[in-house]
C-alpha cells in the first residue's frame, strides 16, 4: 500500500507537471518575436521626433530599390510596421501595455485580480502557431496616415492627382482586386500619379475624413476634392477615372490654323508655351499630368503628327516625325528657348526640361505667389538674388521703353539677377510704396533684395530714370555691378504690401463654379445612391423647404384669416394720400387706392343699390320723396369703404361735416353700431331740416376710431350678390 501510495504522488506530481509546462510553456517560451523598439533602435522614451528621425533614416537605407539584399524588402516592412505602432500615441501605448497583438484585439484592461490569468492565456495567433502574413510590399510603401495625408497628399493633390485604395487585413474581397491594382500602380506611377492606401482598421479616422465606410473602395483626389470609383476594378476603367479627374482644357489641340495665335498669347497669360508633337489621336495622359502640374506656370498645346492639317506646323519648326518632340517658347516665338526630343519620353526628363524654362526672361508680376518665387528672401549671403524691377505703364508711349528693358535682359547670364516688371495700374499699392520716398513717376527701374517674408525689401531707385536709351543701359549695367561688390548700396528699406491677383475671377465666377461642383457631386452620388454622404445635405435642403413653404402657408392662411380687406378711400381734395398713409402703419393686411367719383359715380349708386342697409331708413325716405329731382345728387366725396372681394361684402365710413347739415350724411357704420333706437328716431326727426351750408373741414377725423373697430370686426358688414362693373364712366357735364 505504501508502495502504491507513493506512486500515485509520483503519478500526480508529474500529471501536475506536464499540465503546467502545457499551460505555461508557450508564454516563457515564446518571448516576443516582434519588437518595434528593437528594430528601430529607439529607447522606450523616445520622442516622436526621435522616432520619425530613426525611421526616415532606416526607410533610406533599407528601402528594396537602393537595397538590393535578400532580406532588405522584410527588413524594410518591419521598419515600416514598426513606425506605424510607434508613430500613433494609441497604438504605442496599447503595445507598452498588451505588447505584440493583432490590431483587431479588444485592449480593455482585464479586471485587477485576473490580470496575470489574463497575460498569459490570450488565444491570439501565436497560441495556435498561425503565421502571421505580412503586407504586400506594394501596398506597404504607399500607406497612408491621417497627419501625412492633412499635411503632405491634401497639399500635394493641387499639383497631381492621387489615386488611393481604401482595405484592410481582413477585407477577402481586396484580395480578388489585388493583381489588377498592383498592374494599374505600375502603369500609372511613372506617369506621376500619387498612389496611397488606407487600412481602415488602423486609419479609421482618415477613412471617416474621405468619407470611405466600406472596403475595398478606391477613390480619387485632386485639387483636395475625393471623388469615389463606381464602375468594375478593370485596369483601363482605373486609367480612364483618373484621366476624368484632370480638368477639361488642359492640354490645347494645335493645328496649323492656330499655332501662331497659341504662341503670340503668351503676353496676356504671362506664361510661357510649350508646343509637344506626338502621333497619337488622343494626347498622352504623361503630357495631361504634366500639364496639370505645371498649370500655374506654363500653358501647354499638342500637336497631333499624324494629321494633314498639322503638317505646316510640322514643317515650320523642322520637326522630326519619328520621336516625340517638346518645344518651348517665350518671348520670342520665331524660335524656341528649349528643345527636347526622345522615343522614350519619361516624366523626369519633361519636368526637368519644364521646371527650368516656368517663367518667361522678364515676366510680368501678377501676383504674390510669382514674386515670391521670382525674387527670394535672402537666406545665405552666397545665394543673395537680386530683383530688377521696371514699373511702367500699359499705353503705347511705354512700348518702346518695355522693348529697351527686355533687350537689356535678355543678354544678362548671371543667376544672381532676376528681370521682372509690373504695370502701374495693376499694381497701384505696390508702387506707391516704391515710389514715394524718390517721388518719381514711371517709366522707372528699381533695384530691390528681400529681407524677411512679411514684406521688408531693401531697394533703390536706378539715377536717371529709364528712357530706354543706350546710356540708361550703360548706367544701369554700372549700377548692376557696383550692387554686386557691395551689397550696402540699397539704402532705402520699405514693407511691401501684398501684390493683387491680376487673373483672380470676379467672385460670382468663383461663387458659380464651386455651386456648380456641388451641383455635380451631389448628382453623381445621388445617381450611385451614396446615401451615406449625401444624409447631411439632403437634411439641409429639405429643412431649408420646410421652413420655407411652412412660413409661406402660415403667412397666406393668416392674411386670409384675419381682415384680407382692401381698403378704397374716394376722396377729390389736393393731397389725400397723407392721411390714408398715417392709417395705413396701423395694419400691413390692407391694401390702399383711390376712386374718381366724378368718373365712376354711377358705380357708387349701383353699390348703394346693391346693398339697401348701407343707407340709414330716414336718408331712404328722403330719397324717394326727392326721387324725381335731379339737382340733389348724392356727393360721395370722402366716403371710405372696407372691401372684402372674396366674401362680397364692405364696410362704410363716412365724413364728418361742420356746419347745419342733414343727419343723413352723418350717418356712417360706426353710428350704426353704436346708436340705440332713440338716437335713430332723432335723428329721423331731425333729418327733414335742410342743410344751410355744406362747408366741410377735417372730413377724416373720426376715420382712426373707425380703422380700430374695422380691425377689431365691431363694424356692420354689407353683402352684395355681386360686385359692380368700373367699364361705365360718368359723362362729364
Amino acid at each position: 500500500l505504501a508502495k502504491m501510495g507513493g506512486w500515485s504522488v509520483f503519478v500526480s506530481c508529474c500529471v501536475w507537471a506536464i499540465l503546467l509546462l502545457a499551460l505555461f510553456g508557450d508564454s516563457l517560451a515564446s518571448a516576443p518575436e516582434f519588437d518595434p523598439y528593437k528594430v528601430l533602435g529607439v529607447s522606450r522614451h523616445a520622442s516622436q521626433a526621435e522616432i520619425k528621425k530613426v525611421y526616415k533614416r532606416l526607410a533610406r537605407e533599407w528601402h528594396p530599390d537602393k537595397n538590393k539584399s535578400p532580406g532588405a524588402e522584410d527588413m524594410f516592412i518591419k521598419i515600416t510596421k514598426s513606425y506605424e505602432i510607434l508613430s500613433n500615441e494609441e497604438r504605442r501605448a496599447n503595445y507598452d501595455r498588451f505588447g505584440q497583438m493583432d490590431e483587431n484585439q479588444n485592449f480593455a484592461r482585464a479586471p485587477q485580480g485576473f490580470r496575470h490569468y489574463h497575460d498569459s492565456f490570450y488565444f491570439d495567433e501565436s497560441f495556435f502557431h498561425f503565421p502571421r502574413t505580412s503586407r504586400d510590399f506594394t501596398d506597404s510603401k504607399h500607406l497612408f496616415h491621417y497627419n501625412q495625408y492633412i499635411n503632405e497628399v491634401l497639399p500635394d493633390s493641387f499639383k497631381r492627382p492621387y489615386l488611393i485604395k481604401i482595405t484592410s487585413e481582413w477585407c477577402f474581397t481586396c484580395i480578388h482586386i489585388e493583381p489588377v491594382w498592383k498592374d494599374t500602380v505600375q502603369e500609372l506611377e511613372p506617369l506621376g500619379v500619387g498612389i496611397g492606401v488606407v487600412d481602415i482598421g488602423y486609419e479609421r479616422q482618415l477613412a471617416n475624413h474621405l468619407g470611405a465606410h466600406r472596403t475595398p473602395s478606391i477613390l480619387g483626389l485632386i485639387n483636395g476634392k475625393v471623388t469615389f470609383f463606381h464602375y468594375a476594378v478593370v485596369r483601363e476603367h482605373l486609367r480612364q477615372f483618373v484621366e476624368s479627374l484632370l480638368p477639361q482644357k488642359l492640354v490645347e489641340k494645335v493645328t496649323d490654323n492656330s499655332y501662331f495665335e497659341f504662341l503670340n498669347s503668351w503676353h496676356e497669360e504671362n506664361k510661357p508655351r510649350v508646343l509637344m508633337f506626338d502621333v497619337a489621336s488622343n494626347i498622352p495622359l504623361l503630357y495631361k499630368l504634366t500639364a496639370f502640374a505645371y498649370k500655374d506656370y506654363v500653358r501647354f498645346g499638342y500637336v497631333d503628327m499624324g494629321l494633314t492639317e498639322t503638317s505646316k506646323v510640322v514643317q515650320r519648326f523642322n520637326i522630326n516625325t519619328y520621336a516625340p518632340t517638346m518645344l518651348l517658347f517665350k518671348e520670342n516665338t520665331d524660335k524656341p528657348a528649349d528643345v527636347i526630343q526622345a522615343r522614350g519620353m519619361k516624366k523626369q526628363i519633361i519636368d526637368e526640361f519644364v521646371s527650368n524654362n516656368r517663367f518667361l526672361l522678364v515676366p510680368r508680376l501678377v501676383n504674390q505667389k510669382l514674386f515670391d518665387e521670382l525674387c527670394p528672401v535672402k537666406q545665405f549671403h552666397r545665394r543673395r538674388k537680386y530683383c530688377v524691377l521696371l514699373v511702367t505703364g500699359e499705353g503705347e508711349q511705354f512700348v518702346s521703353v518695355n522693348e529697351a528693358f527686355f533687350d537689356f535682359a535678355s543678354s544678362n547670364t548671371k543667376e544672381v539677377l532676376r528681370f521682372a516688371y509690373v504695370y502701374q495700374r495693376q499694381q497701384q499699392p505696390l508702387c506707391d510704396t516704391l515710389l514715394k520716398k524718390e517721388d518719381t513717376t514711371p517709366p522707372q527701374v528699381i533695384l530691390l533684395e528681400r529681407r524677411s517674408a512679411t514684406g521688408r525689401v531693401l531697394y533703390r531707385t536706378v539715377t536717371g530714370g529709364w528712357n530706354g536709351s543706350d546710356d540708361d543701359k550703360h548706367r544701369l549695367l554700372e549700377q548692376l555691378e557696383l550692387l554686386q561688390r557691395d551689397p550696402s548700396y540699397l539704402t532705402h528699406d520699405a514693407m511691401l504690401p501684398e501684390l493683387n491677383n491680376e487673373f483672380a475671377s470676379m467672385f460670382l465666377i468663383q461663387w458659380i463654379n464651386t455651386a456648380y461642383d456641388y451641383l455635380a457631386q451631389f448628382y453623381f452620388d445621388l445617381l450611385y445612391s451614396n446615401w451615406r454622404e449625401m444624409m447631411p445635405i439632403l437634411s439641409l435642403i429639405f429643412s431649408a423647404l420646410f421652413i420655407l413653404f411652412g412660413t409661406v402657408i402660415i403667412q397666406a392662411f393668416r392674411s386670409c384669416i384675419e381682415h384680407p380687406l382692401l381698403s378704397t378711400y374716394i376722396l377729390q381734395q389736393t393731397n389725400p394720400k397723407e392721411t390714408i398713409l398715417t392709417s395705413s402703419r396701423r395694419s400691413q393686411t390692407l391694401h390702399y387706392s383711390f376712386l374718381n367719383v366724378d368718373k365712376h359715380s354711377q358705380w357708387m349708386d349701383s353699390l348703394m343699390e346693391s346693398a339697401p342697409d348701407a343707407r340709414p331708413s330716414d336718408c331712404l325716405d328722403k330719397e324717394e320723396e326727392e326721387e324725381d329731382s335731379t339737382s340733389n345728387k348724392s356727393d360721395y366725396t370722402g366716403h371710405v369703404l372696407a372691401l372684402n372681394g372674396h366674401k362680397k361684402y364692405f364696410c362704410l365710413f363716412r365724413p364728418v361735416f361742420t356746419g347745419e347739415e342733414t343727419e343723413c350724411s352723418r350717418w356712417s357704420d360706426e353710428d350704426a353700431a353704436t346708436a340705440g333706437p332713440s338716437k335713430a328716431s332723432r335723428s329721423r326727426s331731425s333729418s327733414r331740416q335742410k342743410a344751410t351750408t355744406l362747408e366741410i373741414h377735417h372730413k377724416l377725423d373720426r376715420l382712426g376710431l373707425w380703422m380700430e373697430r374695422l380691425m377689431e370686426g365691431t363694424l356692420p358688414r354689407h353683402y352684395v350678390p355681386a360686385w359692380p362693373g368700373l367699364d361705365t364712366i360718368t359723362p362729364q357735364k
